[in-house]
């Protein structure tokens, strides 16, 4: 059974992140440790909060140049919530911020008509099934709390959106290297469901 380490750079509430893990008979240790991350079968990055101040940790930590290096070197990554958004380009939010950079995009504040932050359940499109999305079906509600979304340079990488006045990314990735905007451990039986699936993905390898 794969073990995750849950990267703790001071954003956010990890443990909701790792008891949806344990409720999947997922094994998730919250550290900030880089022998302990390096040892983990796979990395998940969640996080609330402002992008500036999560780049910030993670560069003082030198958390940064560990993702990217386990990446590198063939290791699975989730990012939750603020952690998609970390995974692109650069962010707007607070002046122009850079990014972990492993995804070529921006991050920009939703434009919507409708109220920011976009708070609350939304209907998923699955633009392109793939090891996250087994057994999440087309109309699958998630539960949204943010006021940015990522704009992917390569509109590949979405793996599933929502409609929020405008169309805005849910779930994107490639390879080993996968994001989601909501929460899936506030997301009922099937946004642990997705959890369960990047266990299942990481068991495989």
């Amino acid at each position: 059974m794969a073990k995750l380490g849950i990267i703790d750079y001071g954003m956010g509430n990890l443990r909701s992140v790792q008891k949806g893990f344990e409720s999947r008979g997922i094994e998730a240790v919250i550290t900030s440790e880089a022998a302990a991350l390096e040892a983990a079968d796979a990395l998940v990055l969640p996080g609330v909060g402002a992008f500036r101040d999560a780049m910030a940790n993670l560069t003082e930590s030198g958390l940064d140049r560990l993702v990217k290096r386990e990446v590198s070197r063939g290791k699975p990554l989730l990012g939750i919530c603020l952690g998609l958004q970390l995974l692109f380009s650069s962010s707007e939010e607070k002046g122009f911020t850079r990014g972990l950079d492993l995804f070529d995009g921006e991050v920009k504040r939703l434009t919507t008509e409708l109220k920011v932050p976009h708070m609350g359940w939304n209907e998923l499109m699955i633009h392109r099934p793939g090891p996250l999305t087994e057994g999440v079906p087309e109309g699958t509600f998630a539960y949204f709390v943010h006021s940015y979304h990522v704009v992917p340079r390569d509109p590949a990488l979405v793996v599933a959106s929502v409609d929020y006045g405008q169309d805005v990314v849910a779930m994107a990735g490639r390879d080993l290297v996968y994001g989601i905007q909501f929460h899936p451990e506030k997301s009922s039986t099937l946004g642990l469901r997705i959890l369960e699936n990047f266990g299942r993905m990481v068991d495989a390898l």
